[in-house]
């Protein structure tokens, strides 16, 4: 019955597919307007406070990451407010960070809630704050990307007090069956000083998003599709525990586990007490090193995590941090601890008793600070612009894989006879973590310098550092290069060879990145692919689909000083001229809404329109026309008109061409692919999102085999 269950699910969301799409108005987030204070004087600083309700499965770009990256920022215009004086710029409150394959650097998002305050001074007792957020909603899940304004109209007297009474919203309005429906009114609070309205919007057909083909294989995954935050975590616990388990390689650590054994073996009086006293031992280790991940937690705030992930002095700092350990374990020099500390806690562990055992394990962590420093420093430091729980679970799973072999060892002090003897392969384990130091370092100085835009490690550079590192390390493990302390390497182990293999194999790999291969395994520790500057495979592939249609256009394109097509294709950026010149050429005209900031027109750019079959039909069987629903540009105001759809002034491009997929398609999400005859009749049902190649193949073919008829 499960079975039959599971099928009919799977056959009721495919024919969600086949439908998804083709008429849809996404709905924006539910925003909220308060202020930080409920009285206020003149000369005084409030905060405006934006709260957002962001449907499930969709995120909104926040507005503290690079500009030029891609997405687009929250902003916030107090165009037309009177009695106030902006204080500051817009800031986001507690916002998640990622690092973006496709846009090959780290933004910022909120998924659930979103909040952004605007501090602002008033300057007079009546106050008219007209407020205007303009932000970005995207999804995974769908692959689709909506810009929005939320407008905003506020009253207020300074030492008075006013009514509260909302006038209408689209984001405070219940859809339903095309009807809009009121909100519940409030009950008059004697401290409310702000009467918030918002202009009328007219609504036509609202349908709710449906499930597009991008969630068909992960139907019951996070609402983002990436996990969010489960995904950043688990290789950070992962390095962690690889990090507790490279630390007992060392030769700090390795020659204390027979120390250990042997502490345990001559004190205890039975084995049972030895049992106790070997796990009492482990987890004071474990309790150590959390700690002080629990203090670096306590210390961070939001604000400062958001300040050392971005701000150049804490980046560099960590650079040369990453650096001063590197040199460390490549033998350099060595970090010790002040003598007189260690001898103290050694003094300690000889009372015997469970604060003996205690002592002993603070010692163990004392005396091999000169092998873990580095690796628990660089945990720290990996963590420091994380959440709160990341440095405490950081150091808890470096701490556990480091503290549980000293535990089965004193618990089984038999298994010391299947251990490897100390020697020279201990000091090349800490030479192996130095170069892995020294490559990790300058992914710190790589944001400094994104963020900054000093143009001190493009792409290329930080690549070609990274093949001399590597190539450096491949050499040492062979035998060929040899550093302080190292031990003649009278044979080549095995495992060594194994180990110098995988590493030459990925300087292999990172080559073709120098030549603009997109590498995007490590996109989250590559500088963006805009800053290569010579970049090999763009220009092969548009020269490749330029090559494809020798046809001259067959007018000059408006705006083609501002907008771009892809891959070489000659198309259009005003509607009406591609129409024009489709009857003129009696080729049907092939529309894109797309935007600069989505993230999802760029990944169909990449993934699909780059295929030669697909890159051929667009040159050769279409005109094409992208309409930028965010592009700003203001138009002339001969030009301007006021919107059927929600009353209000298109000026710019973006919101012209952004109403135009509204009132004529019933769509407002970004990628969107429609294809007209020259009556402009919809030859197919539109597209959206979907990155197989083939089934785009199929979409242009029917259009065309239509248009045809």
């Amino acid at each position: 019955m499960s079975t039959l269950k599971k099928s009919f699910r799977i056959a009721f969301i495919l024919c969600l597919l086949s439908v998804s799409g083709f008429s849809q108005i996404i709905q924006p987030p539910k925003w909220e307007l308060s202020l930080s204070e409920q009285s206020v004087k003149v000369g005084e600083e409030i905060e405006l406070i934006f709260k957002a309700e962001i449907p499930q499965n969709w995120y909104i770009y926040s507005n503290d990451f690079d500009p030029d990256l891609g997405p687009m920022l929250t902003e916030l215009s107090l165009e037309g407010s009177e009695g106030l004086e902006k204080v500051g710029e817009l800031q986001p409150i507690k916002p998640k960070r990622k690092m973006d394959e496709i846009w090959e650097g780290e933004v910022s998002y909120f998924t659930g809630k979103g909040e952004f305050r605007q501090k602002i001074k008033i300057t007079a007792e009546q106050v008219k704050v007209n407020a205007t957020v303009s932000y970005q909603m995207c999804s995974d899940v769908t692959g689709q990307c909506v810009p929005y304004d939320e407008d905003f109209s506020k009253n207020m007297t300074a030492e008075g007090q006013t009514k509260s009474t909302p006038k209408n919203a689209v984001s405070q309005k219940k859809v339903e069956d095309n009807k809009i429906e009121e909100p519940e009114k409030e009950s008059d609070q004697t401290t409310t000083l702000i009467e918030i309205t918002k202009e009328p919007v007219k609504k036509k057909t609202v349908t709710e998003p449906s499930i597009t083909k991008k969630q068909t294989t992960d139907l019951t995954g996070d609402p983002e599709g990436k996990q969010g935050d489960a995904t950043d975590l688990l290789p950070f616990l992962i390095a962690a525990l690889l990090g507790g388990l490279a630390a007992l390689l060392t030769p700090c650590v390795f020659p204390m586990i027979p120390m250990t054994v042997t502490f345990f073996t001559g004190r205890s009086k039975s084995r049972s007490q030895g049992i106790r006293n070997a796990f009492i031992y482990g987890l004071s280790i474990i309790v150590i090193y959390t700690l002080a991940g629990t203090l670096v937690a306590a210390i961070q705030g939001p604000e400062f995590a958001n300040w050392l992930s971005t701000h150049w002095l804490p980046n560099i700092f960590f650079f040369l941090v990453f650096i001063f350990f590197a040199l460390a374990f490549l033998g350099l020099f060595e970090i010790t601890l002040p003598s007189g500390l260690v001898n103290k806690m050694d003094a300690k562990a000889d009372q015997g008793g469970l604060t003996g055992v205690f002592f002993m394990a603070f010692t163990l962590v004392l005396v091999s600070f000169s092998c873990t420093g580095p690796i628990v420093g660089s945990i720290l430091i990996e963590s420091a612009g994380g959440e709160i729980l990341k440095p405490i679970l950081g150091m808890f799973a470096f701490s556990l894989a480091f503290a549980v072999p000293f535990t089965l060892f004193a618990i089984f002090p038999e298994w010391l006879n299947g251990l490897p003897k100390s020697g020279g392969w201990l000091n090349s384990v800490k030479v192996v973590l130095g170069f892995l130091e020294l490559a990790l370092a300058f992914k710190f100085l790589s944001v400094a310098d994104q963020v900054y835009h000093w143009g001190l490690l493009d792409r290329d550079i930080y690549l070609a550092i990274w093949i001399v590192i590597f190539g450096l390390l491949g050499l040492y493990l062979l035998g060929k290069l040899r550093l302080p302390h190292d031990s003649p390497l009278e044979s080549l182990s095995v495992p060594r060879l194994l180990l110098a293999t995988i590493t030459f194999v990925f300087v292999i790999y990172l080559v073709p990145g120098l030549f603009g291969a997109p590498l995007k395994s490590l996109s989250g520790y590559l500088p963006p692919m805009a800053t290569h500057d010579f970049n090999l495979e763009k220009l092969i592939r548009e020269n490749k689909g330029a090559a494809i249609s020798e046809s001259a256009m067959t007018e000059a394109p408006k705006y083609a000083d501002l907008l771009h097509w892809p891959h070489g294709l000659q198309g259009y950026f005003d509607y009406d001229q591609a129409l024009r010149v489709a009857k003129q050429e009696n080729k049907p005209l092939f529309i894109d809404f797309t935007g600069h900031g989505c993230v999802n027109c760029r990944e169909m750019e990449a993934k699909v329109w780059s295929h030669s079959e697909v890159l051929s039909r667009l040159k050769n069987d279409f005109v094409l026309v992208a309409l930028y629903v965010d592009e700003r540009t203001e138009l002339p105001e001969s030009e301007w008109y006021t919107s059927e759809y929600d009353n209000k002034v298109k000026k710019t491009i973006g919101k012209q061409n952004a109403d135009f997929q509204i009132t004529r398609f019933n769509n407002n999400a970004q990628p969107y692919y429609v294809i007209l005859d020259n009556q402009e009749n919809m030859l197919i049902r539109p597209k959206a999102y979907d990155t197989n190649p083939q089934n785009f193949i199929e979409f242009l073919d029917k259009a065309k085999a239509e248009f045809e008829k």
